[in-house]
């Protein structure tokens, strides 16, 4: 049963250009992004992550937005309805995504938990300290806490279901519109900041410095799965986010902005943190340890430090809201199309399903420490399935639906929204990339995920 009202969607380019890039964006961009540039070779790299990006997650990002317009639907309809073939399944690739996006917000939503709870601590002063057992103690607190645990997630989700309730065009592209320009101010005060502190010059040179004797292949692998995943591909949220766009947005120009402005917030991060890392000897590569034990400790010994905490937690809740207003919108949107249920009856569900499937990961550092299943953690295992089997396997099978099912002159059609644009340069490259080079590479980088060699 599909639902037969008019469907929202973003009003504005800028509206499309900040809720594109508050999916791409989230806190992978605050430490993961700009630690693996410096621990692999900084300039080199972020070479071969640009390059990977234009082969791999350009490419992908370009064609779920393009067939997300076309068929102006959920992921589900959306294969359903473009498939010439209509015997065969394509459509569970959009029931895939679903799962992924369930598997992600479930884990993804409690470490969005400790951030919220961040701030407040962060308002409070408690954790600011530069002795690193009060802040190692607090963190471990928190994550060891039961109820505040689940309270702290049930919260996050309460949020996001709220900005999600309130439609496409005054929730998801209202609230991104305004989140976006405060994520770039707060990142701009950090960095000026940051850039005064004696050892800057050291944080500069651990991100920017070209150090080739790290590319290994290993490295390669590592470039190559971070532009795909970087850009929340492979699981319905840019074909979702596609069925809201305008028919005459430009698709290729505005994933190059969004590829461009994500990139741009990554390093804008990486100089805002690692100059202080650095000045006060923390160690550069700590991972997610480094947001919630390293940050505060840094800027207990800044001036103002407290308030630049505050700013840095706030920046940290910005990024993970965009994630994850687009990671939720795609079960929601499937509940409302596909079953009919209202908006409201559809984001209620959503919230209840991840309340229960979240609180499994929440309870992994307290009451279910010592339950595992396949050796793995709920925590862990929900990673490794989304990450090295859903997403790879959606990327792969969007990329192989577009070259070599849909094919090149519906997709020429999509793409120069109907003959408007002059763009066929572009779009044989894009082609020739998902029909050859992007499903190869991608499929690559899922063994590597398997660890298959």
């Amino acid at each position: 049963m599909s639902n037969t009202t008019k469907r929202d969607g973003f009003s504005s380019s800028f509206g499309v250009l900040a809720a594109t890039l508050g999916s791409a964006v989230g806190l992978g961009n605050i430490w993961k992004f700009p630690s693996l540039t410096g621990a692999n070779g900084g300039a080199g790299f972020l070479l071969i992550y640009l390059l990977a990006t234009l082969v791999i997650g350009l490419p992908v990002m370009i064609a779920e937005i393009t067939m997300g317009r076309a068929a102006k639907a959920n992921p589900i309809t959306a294969l359903k309805n473009l498939s010439p073939k209509k015997s065969l399944p394509w459509w569970l690739v959009g029931v895939a995504g679903m799962v992924a996006a369930f598997l992600i917000l479930s884990f993804y939503s409690e470490v969005v938990a400790w951030v919220f709870a961040y701030v407040f601590k962060a308002i409070g002063g408690s954790i600011l300290s530069s002795d690193r057992h009060v802040t190692e103690s607090a963190f471990g607190s928190l994550i060891s806490d039961p109820l505040q645990s689940l309270l702290w997630q049930w919260a996050v989700l309460v949020f996001i279901g709220g900005i999600l309730l309130m439609g496409v065009t005054k929730g998801i592209e209202g609230i991104t519109k305004k989140l976006m320009p405060i994520l770039f101010l707060l990142l701009l005060l950090l960095c000026a900041v940051s850039l005064t502190l004696a050892k800057a010059a050291d944080g500069l040179a651990f991100l920017f410095r070209p150090d080739f004797s790290k590319i290994t292949a290993g490295v390669v692998l590592t470039a190559m799965g971070l532009a795909f995943f970087k850009l929340s591909l492979g699981m319905g949220t840019m074909m979702t986010y596609g069925s809201y766009f305008r028919d005459d947005q430009n698709i290729p120009a505005t994933t190059l902005r969004v590829m461009v402005a994500d990139l741009f917030v990554s390093m804008l991060a990486g100089i805002a943190i690692f100059p202080a890392v650095f000045t006060f000897g923390f160690e550069p590569s700590a991972g997610p340890s480094l947001v919630f034990i390293t940050i505060p400790a840094v800027f207990s010994q800044i001036p103002g430090g407290q308030w630049l905490m505050i700013a840095f937690f706030i920046l940290a809740s910005v990024a993970a809201t965009g994630a994850m207003l687009s990671l939720m919108e795609v079960p929601v949107v499937i509940l409302h199309e596909r079953l009919g249920m209202s908006r409201p009856k559809a984001t209620s569900l959503t919230i209840a399903i991840l309340a229960v499937t979240g609180a499994s990961c929440a309870l992994t550092n307290n009451v279910l420490a010592n339950f595992k299943l396949f050796g793995m953690n709920m925590f862990d295992l929900f990673d490794f399935v989304s990450s090295n089997v859903l997403l790879p396997l959606g990327g792969i099978s969007l990329a192989v639906f577009v070259g070599w099912v849909w094919g090149r002159d519906r997709f020429q059609q999509a793409v120069s929204n109907q003959g408007a644009l002059a763009n066929g340069a572009v779009v044989s490259v894009v082609f020739f990339l998902l029909r050859y080079v992007s499903p190869v590479l991608i499929l690559v980088v899922m063994l590597k995920g398997l660890r298959l060699f």
